[in-house]
């Protein structure tokens, strides 16, 4: 008898489908991020692409709120884009830096969760063009106990779990303080 996976493993434009398009732009509660790099994302809308943020910012306006864990500053024109959406900025997006932040992880309202190698960026898992996209690879879930466990893991990193001991802390741009 066969056993089913409660994984679903993805590459390619299907990274893109299944975690941008058939999750993050349906979120009606919360969406966290985890990854290494942050960019600039454009996503195909009725109206052309538009950069992910002006998604968010039309989301948050119903309530979603955003929690994204990254590794270093985010880029110049990701920056940019995010000083447009002052919804985001005045507390719907909550940013938080870790030099140590290289996971790669989604997870969405509690009921998805994608893992694996892309980061949060056009080339990782945006809709380029197969010449142009990175070769990525990752698991998609909608397993409870799965998305717990990972749900379980961001919380932790995100309330500073790691701070207090970690070796980057000297040069870490935004420490949880010490108790």
């Amino acid at each position: 008898m066969p056993v089913e996976s409660v994984f679903e493993l993805l590459s390619g434009r299907d990274l893109h489908e299944k975690v941008i398009v058939e999750a993050v732009l349906r979120a009606s509660d919360r969406v966290w991020i985890a990854t290494a790099d942050l960019k600039d994302m454009h996503v195909r809308q009725a109206r052309g692409y538009v950069p992910i943020l002006g998604a968010f910012d039309q989301l948050a306006r119903g309530g979603v709120r955003f929690r994204v864990i990254h590794a270093s500053d985010p880029s110049r024109p990701f920056r940019e884009t995010l000083d447009q959406y002052p919804l985001l900025t005045g507390g719907a997006m909550e940013l938080q830096i870790c030099p140590r932040s290289h996971w790669k992880m989604v997870l969405v309202d509690g009921d998805f969760a994608y893992f694996g190698s892309a980061n949060f960026t056009g080339a990782g898992l945006g809709g380029r063009s197969p010449e142009r996209r990175n070769l990525e690879i990752g698991a998609v879930t909608r397993d409870p106990d799965a998305i717990n466990e990972l749900e379980e893991l961001f919380d932790k990193f995100w309330m500073g779990e790691f701070c207090e001991r970690c070796a980057f802390r000297d040069r870490c741009p935004d420490p949880i303080p010490e108790d």
